[in-house]
């Protein structure tokens, strides 16, 4: 039986390459962290905008400044996740078998969710305060429900892949 076999060689010169694994956003998690990354801005964007230090319902904004808080966090450690997906071949194969993503992905779904219902349920009971800011405020806390959904699926896709299902 004969088999054929192919050796190539690469040879680099002085300097370092640098590589992008664009084959990681074209799988699931990959176009998973790219929305989440992309909604969780505009999470940022929206409340950080409308959120008034100035204002005198500045101490009243407990339930914005958590959203706020947990945006801004899961927008952070979800760039990082990306980030280091995209510039190592082999951390998109190798973190995604660890229970490092079950975890972070599982906090972010447990935190968005609490944050997205903190933020509707006070927009909602009180709209006679919140006044020109009622729609953003509410747009930003179904953002803050659809991210919780995300974070849904990727703690889901995570597990199956910890799992080695």
């Amino acid at each position: 039986m004969s088999h054929t076999i192919t050796i190539s060689r690469t040879t680099t010169t002085s300097g370092s390459a640098l590589f992008i694994n664009t084959g990681y956003l074209g799988t699931l998690p990959g176009l998973l962290k790219l929305a989440q990354l992309l909604l969780g801005a505009a999470c940022v964007g929206v409340v950080g905008y409308y959120l008034e230090p100035g204002y005198i319902r500045y101490n009243g904004q407990k339930p914005e400044l958590f959203y706020l808080l947990v945006s801004v966090t899961f927008l952070i450690g979800t760039f990082c996740l990306l980030i280091s997906c995209l510039m190592s071949l082999s951390t998109a194969s190798i973190i995604s078998k660890t229970l490092y993503e079950v975890i972070y992905h599982g906090v972010a779904f447990i935190l968005y969710l609490s944050a997205g219902l903190t933020l509707m349920i006070e927009v909602n009971h009180q709209k006679s305060s919140y006044r020109r800011d009622f729609e953003p405020y509410l747009a930003a806390a179904v953002m803050g429900l659809v991210m919780a959904g995300l974070y849904l699926l990727s703690t889901v896709l995570a597990n199956r892949s910890y799992r080695g299902i």
